[in-house]
């Protein structure tokens, strides 16, 4: 049976389980994705198209792969929007599948800049299908790379009208991904070098997701006993009530960054950054990294023993050697879980008072208490924004389910915790989904409210107003380091609240520390009624937080 080619890719993703599609109109292979009954959830930008995929990529730890459809070919104004989103999808080691329209046969060489050849250097792999009996061949091309090692993004293009194909003379067969087991001398060296070491310290990163591996980190630092510290990225993929967490950030983390003298890694690709610790002195600590990507090791820092594989198979094979080296396991270090109890408590001296403070314009962290307080952290997900949100809800919010909280960074444009929020609520219907923005964040996201108002996506976005656009004015840093650029209008002129109403969202003006609680649930309420809500918080500049440490 023939098929158009653009059909022949949507019946390839029904076949690979892909629930629905993200776009930003037009793209060649949508109307094909509707003929053959795969559900496209359109946003209003193809940035967010993008973003929204991603995001669904990562709170399902790849097991399902999110793929959004933009405009290119000759008019690659959609791919050109789309780039910044899938940077970060590639900075981030996000797999999703992006399909837009190729230059149609003959027409290259006619503008200036091929787009999608400016992709190379934020894909992992392009794939340019030229006839219509090769979907089949790209389609399982691409999973095999969304699947398997380092993850991220791949680009697709398909140009128009490109012709059909037999079905029967193309079949396609489901791609499942490969993965690949550690050296055992490796393993056995790693966890030697474990047991040597005084003060060791593991670093886990998001790699543990895509292994689908937090079972099992779990179960070889119990047998190790030693205390865990996650990146940002991997906040949640260890249970952070656990006795033996150290969380992601705070004096703590700093502390045992500085004193260790042997740091575990774990899918982490130890790469210092903005948005994560550094290593200090790490001239004078035994490093272990591993990792499914051999192109990490050696990369920031000397590493002494790599041990190359998928995070899943590699704790395995570092569980069994641990239990044979030691005859069962280490021997509960009651002392090192006092000493952790003993600094968390430190720890919560400093916040607590806030978190409960009556003081208004109100403090910020007023509003996280409360919101801890009001939702069940089993079957939650809380995601963030850049600048303050992500430092302070980073620091005090206590994940304890693999993704109940999405960490994110780098190379990341503001908005991105919408479509976080959007893509957990999609993956986990029954879960409540709340993303933490601030003023500038705001601005990035509120051109996709409306899908969420017409997709019947129940979310709350909480709204951390301080009036500091992004936190850089006058009270936060002295005079602010971009005093000519900081000053917005103000909430008078601009309330964001009534927008989002207007909009048709459940949408509040929150003023009063009494009035959080009642308003979250007001709020979560409304979102189990399947209509998205907007709480805008009236707080003062605050930038207290854990801090990074530097290598």
């Amino acid at each position: 049976m023939k098929i158009g080619a653009a059909n022949g890719v949507a019946r390839v993703l029904k076949t690979e389980g892909v629930p629905w599609v993200s776009t930003f109109p037009t793209c060649g292979v949508n109307n094909a994705l509707g003929q053959e009954g795969v559900p496209i959830l359109m946003m209003r930008e193809e940035r967010y198209a993008v973003a929204l995929a991603d995001a669904f990529s990562r709170v399902t730890g790849g097991k399902q792969i999110g793929v959004c459809t933009v405009m290119g070919g000759n008019n690659a104004a959609g791919l050109q929007m789309a780039y910044g989103a899938v940077a970060q999808a590639f900075e981030d080691s996000s797999p999703v599948l992006c399909i837009t329209d190729g230059v149609p046969l003959g027409g290259s060489g006619n503008s200036h800049y091929d787009i999608s050849l400016g992709f190379k250097a934020i894909t992992k792999w392009i794939g340019q299908i030229d006839q219509p009996q090769r979907v089949p061949e790209f389609m399982r091309r691409a999973f095999t790379y969304l699947r398997s090692g380092r993850r991220g993004p791949v680009l697709l293009t398909l140009p128009r009208n490109i012709g059909e194909y037999d079905e029967n003379e193309h079949p396609y067969t489901p791609v499942k991904g490969w993965r690949w087991a550690p050296d055992p001398d490796d393993v056995k060296a790693a966890v030697k070098a474990l047991l040597a070491a005084k003060k060791p310290l593991l670093y886990a990163g998001e790699g543990v997701f895509y292994g689908d591996a937090s079972d099992e980190l779990l179960q070889f630092v119990e047998l190790a006993q030693v205390p865990v510290l996650t990146t940002l990225k991997a906040k949640s993929a260890f249970p952070e009530n656990h006795p033996l967490s150290v969380g992601v950030r705070g004096e703590l983390a700093t502390d045992l960054l500085q004193r260790c003298d042997l740091l575990f890694a774990v899918g982490s690709s130890l790469s210092p950054g903005r948005f994560s610790h550094g290593i200090p002195g790490a001239k004078s600590k035994t490093i272990v990294q591993c990792t499914v990507n051999e192109q990490d090791v050696n990369k920031s820092y000397r590493v002494d023993h790599a041990v190359i594989g998928d995070a899943k198979l590699t704790l395995r094979a570092l569980v069994s050697e641990i239990s044979s080296q030691t005859g069962g396991g280490v021997k509960k270090n009651q002392k090192l879980i006092e000493e952790i109890r003993a600094a968390k408590e430190q720890f919560w001296a400093k916040y607590r008072p806030l978190m409960e403070s009556n003081d208004t314009p109100m403090n910020p962290y007023r509003v996280y208490g409360d919101l801890i307080k009001t939702i069940d952290p089993n079957s939650s997900f809380v995601t963030h924004d850049s600048g303050n949100t992500r430092d302070q809800i980073s620091t005090v919010y206590e994940a304890v389910i693999p993704r109940g909280f999405l960490g994110w960074g780098n190379v990341s444009t503001l908005g991105f915790g919408l479509a976080g929020a959007m893509a957990a609520k999609l993956a986990h219907p029954e879960w409540q989904c709340v993303n933490i923005t601030g003023d500038a964040g705001v601005g990035y996201m509120i051109g996709n409210f409306e899908s969420l108002v017409r997709n019947r996506i129940g979310v709350t976005t909480i709204h951390i107003n301080n009036g500091g656009f992004g936190g850089y004015g006058p009270g936060f840093w002295g005079g602010g380091h971009d005093p000519y650029t900081w000053e917005v209008s103000d909430h008078t002129v601009a309330d964001m609240s009534a927008a989002a109403k207007a909009i048709g969202y459940h949408a509040e003006d929150v003023r009063s520390p009494s009035e959080i609680i009642p308003a979250l649930k007001r709020a979560f309420d409304e979102n189990a009624r399947n209509r998205p809500a907007y709480l805008e918080f009236n707080c003062t500049l605050y930038p207290v937080y854990g801090q990074w440490v530097a290598g």
